[in-house]
């Protein structure tokens, strides 16, 4: 089992962010643009771990070099089932330094949109407060 799977199956936030490049963009099934940075893609991690239900891992696919990996899932979100895919792209480090979603159907897709539109200002807090804290200490 990839790590990012199993730290995203066991809810372990701190795991997760410790796979996550300071570089790392993450490509959003909802939103037009991209978000760049460790500390918003860390929290927009943490709001989907709240919104998804029933979330797991069906496949992994990987290539051979291991620095490319898709990791299809199935959830539910307000009672709509959702299969959607993390394709991730891993550094010389081993670290998340590109991370796209992709959701289907539709149907499952807006309601997901509208989950994480609600999220959406305790992310900025969130990661504002990472900001923070990592310009307090440098």
């Amino acid at each position: 089992m990839h790590p990012f799977r199993a730290a995203i199956e066991a809810r372990d936030e701190a795991a997760i962010e410790a796979l996550l490049a300071d570089n790392v963009v993450f490509t959003s099934p909802v939103a037009f643009k991209p978000y760049p940075g460790k500390a918003i893609t860390a929290a927009i991690l943490r709001a989907v771990i709240r919104v998804f239900e029933d979330f797991h891992y069906v496949r992994e696919i990987a290539d051979a070099n291991g620095r490319d990996h898709a990791l299809v899932f199935e959830a539910t979100v307000d009672g709509k089932q959702l299969t959607g895919c993390d394709f991730l792209h891993f550094d010389a480090d081993g670290k998340i330094d590109d991370f796209m979603v992709m959701v289907r159907p539709l149907s499952a897709a807006s309601a997901l949109a509208a989950r994480m539109a609600e999220q959406f200002e305790r992310i900025k807090a969130e990661a504002t407060a990472e900001l923070d804290r990592e310009a307090a200490g440098a």
